[in-house]
């Protein structure tokens, strides 16, 4: 793709200095991004990076940013070439790579996976795995949330059988609102914020997260398909150079990140307090680890990986592990 690329613009440049023009612009490559849900703050690269100019610059065209119904739907979307790049739940793309689904990981915005355990504190007071048990649990029995939530219980020694399991569809905070479940899967940059504001602020909320009772793994990322790496390898380094700096705004102006995303997103208008609560809840707990002050936001680790995968073996989540090397690729995230 990359010979194709530069025998176009050779031929271009040959073209336009056969009519006398010079400095003819070359059009951007246009590009699609399927989002695992709808927008969320920690979508807001891609808006940032349309309104501030990042991807104009890397000659990318960012023409579609379409909404999702989950983490393993953008995964057969983009696996499937139906769009090219997307976002969602890392850990469900391991399982998706398991599964034959030709899916490879760009960047790990979620450090740390946001995934919680969450119920009104007024009701229920959660400070250990084994409080689970006897109550009722909202979950949605499919996508990223269940997988976390069947690794969760196996890395603490409980199944399903110590509750009682309600399926319940997003959004999730209803149902917890109503009392029609005691507790919900969900997370704390998406769910929670909102979900905090319904139930009285601040302290409203009890939290147990999954990072911090054995569910060692990445949360949500950028991704791509085989197919793009190999053809367009050269889109893909710009895609990314573009994202990362958009990343590197949003961290550094939240607000202006936030206000963007309202006003972009269609629907959003009057929700650009939600966002910056959501952008700030992963500024302060999921955007940055050990690895990302050294190499810079979203920088991925054979290491950290390789543990993720364990992980979800260990809690049989995966019944045979993909290769660390088939599910991510740190070759075009940029080293600082």
């Amino acid at each position: 793709m990359l010979r194709r690329s530069l025998i176009k613009a050779a031929t271009l440049a040959a073209f336009a200095g056969a009519l006398g023009f010079s400095g003819v612009a070359l059009a951007a490559d246009k590009v699609s991004v399927q989002l695992d849900w709808v927008v969320r703050g920690n979508h807001a690269m891609f808006f940032v990076g349309k309104e501030k100019g990042f991807f104009a610059k890397n000659d990318i065209d960012l023409a579609e940013i379409r909404k999702g119904s989950g983490s393993p739907d953008a995964m057969r979307l983009v696996g499937n070439e139906n769009a090219d790049f997307g976002f969602g739940d890392l850990p469900t793309l391991a399982v998706a790579r398991s599964q034959n689904v030709p899916v490879v990981a760009l960047a790990a915005v979620n450090q740390h996976s946001p995934l919680a355990i969450i119920s009104l504190a007024k009701t229920v007071k959660l400070t250990k795995p084994a409080d689970l048990k006897g109550l009722t649990i909202g979950i949605h029995p499919a996508g990223s949330t269940y997988i976390f939530f069947k690794g969760f219980l196996a890395a603490n020694g409980l199944t399903e059988k110590d509750m009682t399991l309600n399926s319940v569809s997003p959004p999730y905070e209803s149902y917890l609102l109503l009392g029609r479940v005691q507790t919900v899967v969900g997370y704390v940059d998406a769910e929670v914020p909102e979900l905090e504001a319904k139930a009285g602020g601040p302290g409203s909320l009890s939290i147990m997260m999954g990072a911090d009772h054995g569910w060692k793994a990445y949360g949500s990322g950028l991704f791509t398909s085989q197919a793009m790496i190999k053809d367009k390898p050269e889109i893909v380094a710009r895609f990314v150079k573009a994202y990362s700096e958009a990343f590197d705004y949003v961290v550094a102006h939240p607000e202006e990140a936030a206000e963007i995303t309202a006003k972009a997103a269609p629907g959003y208008a009057d929700k650009k307090d939600v966002l910056l609560a959501q952008i700030n809840a992963d500024i302060a707990s999921t955007f940055t680890s050990p690895d990302t002050k050294e190499h810079g936001l979203g920088w991925m680790t054979k290491t950290q990986w390789e543990e993720t995968l364990k992980t979800l073996t260990d809690q049989g989540v995966l019944k045979t592990a993909p290769s660390a090397d088939d599910v991510f690729t740190d070759k075009f995230l940029a080293k600082k």
